[in-house]
């Protein structure tokens, strides 16, 4: 009777281990990679389908290649783990995703191929850009909105900009926030976000010094907005997230010096 209960303890703590050194997300990798596969053989239909006159024969052409990124939009994960971000990113009824995902301790989850379409932009515009999730990689990082980012964390963060721009020839003014693309829904990353520093590296827009910096009579801010790349359809929107972004300010309306601001981005 002893032995029998020492086997079934021995027997239940191995399943646990076994368990334990398992991928937690191996189920939804599998789902994914059946997906990819979906994409693949659409993707290997000559002709394609749905096409409105394919003549009397198919002609492909051989110059031809992937569609890459062009942009790169930055999150806050507005959640309290890691983990909980990548459950929600695995669960089918959340329809959200992204590219990659960075935990505070700067471990970076590489989830979706660069090449295929995250969910992360929603309904946004940047300049005439109004599908950024066509177009861009969306990277999370690991923060509630309400706290600081961890140095470890924008290490990382660095690091894979650097990757990804010199990989995807990304241009420097098209590393944005999710709250610049979509200001009248969004807000992150929250203002601690140090933009000024992804911008001394390289990733990113910022202004010189404006003290001598006179403004033209007349000076049109909805118009200078507008060139930077905002949507302004809600224009105090706009101005918020334009003023968080370059000025970690979190105050309504224009002033002076935001305006001196907002000049010298688009006199660069």
């Amino acid at each position: 009777m002893q032995v029998s209960r020492y086997v079934l303890m021995l027997f239940a703590a191995l399943l646990l281990l076994y368990s334990c050194s398992r991928n937690p997300y191996a189920k939804t990798n599998r789902v994914q990679k059946k997906q990819v596969k979906q994409y693949a053989k659409s993707l290997r239909q000559y002709p394609p389908g749905n096409s409105l006159d394919d003549g009397d024969y198919w002609v492909g052409t051989t110059n031809f290649g992937m569609r890459k990124p062009n942009f790169v939009v930055i999150h806050h994960t507005a959640q309290n783990s890691c983990d909980q971000t990548l459950k929600t990113f695995t669960l089918p009824k959340t329809q959200v995703s992204a590219h990659y995902v960075i935990c505070k301790d700067g471990t970076i989850h590489h989830m979706l191929n660069d090449y295929l379409r995250a969910h992360h932009a929603g309904v946004a515009r940047w300049g005439n850009n109004t599908d950024l999730n066509s177009t861009s990689l969306g990277i999370e990082l690991d923060n509630n909105g309400y706290e600081y980012f961890d140095d470890r964390q924008l290490a990382s963060l660095y690091r894979l900009l650097d990757t990804l721009k010199l990989r995807y020839n990304i241009p420097t003014a098209n590393f944005v926030g999710h709250g610049d693309i979509a200001p009248s829904r969004k807000n992150d990353p929250n203002w601690r976000f140090p933009w000024k520093d992804l911008a001394d590296k390289g990733f990113g827009t910022w202004y010189k010094d404006t003290t001598l910096l006179e403004l033209p009579y007349g000076f049109d801010h909805l118009m200078a907005l507008r060139l930077v790349g905002f949507d302004v359809k809600d224009s105090s929107a706009a101005i918020l997230a334009f003023k968080r972004h370059w000025l970690q300010d979190t105050t309504a309306g224009m002033n002076p010096a935001a305006e001196k601001v907002l000049f010298g981005l688009i006199r660069q």
